[in-house]
């Protein structure tokens, strides 16, 4: 019997987060989820969260001094937000896809099925954020997620998610390992 010549190609693994805009909207924030879920992603992890002034002014300090600077950190700071690992082969670049473009009228034209397009209300209020390179997307992920290690996730974790051998518990919107369920791998 032969075996396939066939390689799994790896997951990969990217930040999303979903703006506050759309967490004050349960209903939304949970038919962004499952959109999410419907294009083949794994949650890896998810939290919800509220930042200060501060730690958007950290987060987006490569745009100090940009005209949209005090606007995106008094939205980014004026509300919970939505968290989350996702995971897929090529989930950057398919992540970014799904988003649509960043100008929420641009996407209402050139990509309207896009999550921008469906739930955006303003350049700034886009309702989502990506990473946009792996590199960016670690330290990204290190800034949301900092007890999460990158490189222990992908030889301890990924494997199962290969094997889809995890579950989706929709209560706390993350995959679990099935052989895991009982300790505590979120």
């Amino acid at each position: 019997m032969r075996l396939s010549n066939r390689v799994l190609k790896g997951l990969e693994i990217t930040l999303a987060v979903i703006k506050p805009d759309v967490v004050s909207h349960p209903h939304k924030l949970k038919e962004i989820q499952n959109i999410i879920l419907q294009n083949g992603f794994f949650f890896v992890r998810s939290k919800i969260l509220q930042w200060s002034r501060r730690d958007a002014e950290l987060f987006y300090r490569e745009h100090k001094g940009r005209f949209f600077y005090n606007r995106l950190v008094g939205f980014m700071s004026s509300g919970p937000m939505s968290a989350h690992i996702l995971a897929r082969e090529d989930a950057i670049g398919h992540w970014r896809k799904l988003m649509g473009p960043t100008k929420t009228f641009r996407a209402k034209h050139t990509a309207p099925s896009s999550l921008r397009a469906q739930f955006g209300l303003t350049d700034t209020r886009n309702a989502t954020h990506g990473s946009d390179s792996p590199e960016k997307a670690a330290q990204e992920i290190a800034f949301f997620f900092p007890e999460f290690i990158i490189s222990d996730w992908y030889s301890k974790e990924e494997p199962f998610y290969q094997r889809h051998e995890v579950e989706f518990l929709s209560e706390d919107c993350v995959h679990i390992i099935k052989s895991r369920q009982n300790e505590s791998v979120r």
